[in-house]
């Protein structure tokens, strides 16, 4: 009888092992073995993420991400968080990493890691077609829109100083875009690749775009928990595979139209 309760215990602790070796790392239980990293985005950056009527998250930023799990042998969950509350999810560890064109940059590496860059960027103006704006610096008493804590944000912050009176701070670039339509701003500075979708979307005739030579050059990573390694390293490692096989050069050239 002895014998056969501690054959059952071991038994139990051998299943309880096994179990316990289908969680991912931060993620839900899934196969043995297999891993789900929770990915946190903020959905209203088309064309690198935006969600569609039935709440689907695409993008290029999507596709990436999900390429570079299935490169790096791991699966993903991505889920839109906002742009606030993916730092802080990140932080509380009710994500594990995040995707979202964030820019790399020595104060976010200070509390987060970064994966290798994945996406070379730089910031412009958006403009009404008819403004004779050329440089940031013309913008000077001007009303300028930008998405809070953003490198939009941080440019403008570095030509007219952060008590300047004609910024306005918004929760996402669209929302700012909207009021640029509408007339209550001269300008909206964000993102290279954000800021032509919309000239796209609403017509070279009626926007245009300005680069100012003194905007520096930026790259944009995903982020993880400072000191997450492990997650890191498999991040790095799928990022790597999708360079070197092709596949992110399709999502590129799908994305942003390169010939």
């Amino acid at each position: 009888m002895v014998l056969w309760k501690k054959a059952g215990f071991c038994l139990l602790l051998v299943s309880l092992v096994w179990v316990l070796s289908g969680c991912g790392q931060g993620g839900k239980e899934g196969e043995p073995g297999e891993q789900i990293v929770k990915v946190g985005t903020d959905a209203a950056y088309p064309p690198f993420e935006s969600q569609t009527g039935d709440q689907k998250l695409v993008g290029f930023d999507m596709e990436v991400m999900e390429a570079i799990a299935k490169a790096g042998g791991f699966k993903v969950q991505i889920q839109h968080t906002g742009w606030d509350p993916l730092f802080e999810g990140i932080n509380s560890q009710k994500v594990d990493a995040g995707i979202s064109a964030i820019t790399i940059t020595e104060d976010r590496k200070e509390q987060y890691d970064f994966s290798d860059p994945y996406f070379d960027a730089k910031q412009q103006i958006l403009l009404p077609s008819d403004s004779q704006v050329k440089t940031l610096k013309e913008l000077q008493g001007k009303k300028i829109g930008v998405q809070s804590a953003t490198t939009g944000e941080f440019v403008v912050h570095e030509a007219f100083g952060k008590t300047y009176p004609h910024l306005k701070g918004y929760d996402d670039t669209p929302t700012a875009i909207e009021d640029l339509k509408l007339g209550r701003l001269d300008a909206v500075v964000a993102d290279k690749g954000i800021v032509l979708e919309y000239i796209k979307r609403l017509g070279p005739d009626k926007f245009k775009a300005v680069e100012d030579p003194s905007f520096p050059p930026e790259q944009y990573g995903i982020i993880v928990k400072k000191g997450n390694k492990a997650l890191l390293d498999k991040i790095n490692a799928g990022l790597k595979k999708i360079k070197e096989d092709g596949t992110y050069d399709k999502l590129y050239k799908k994305y942003f139209q390169v010939q």
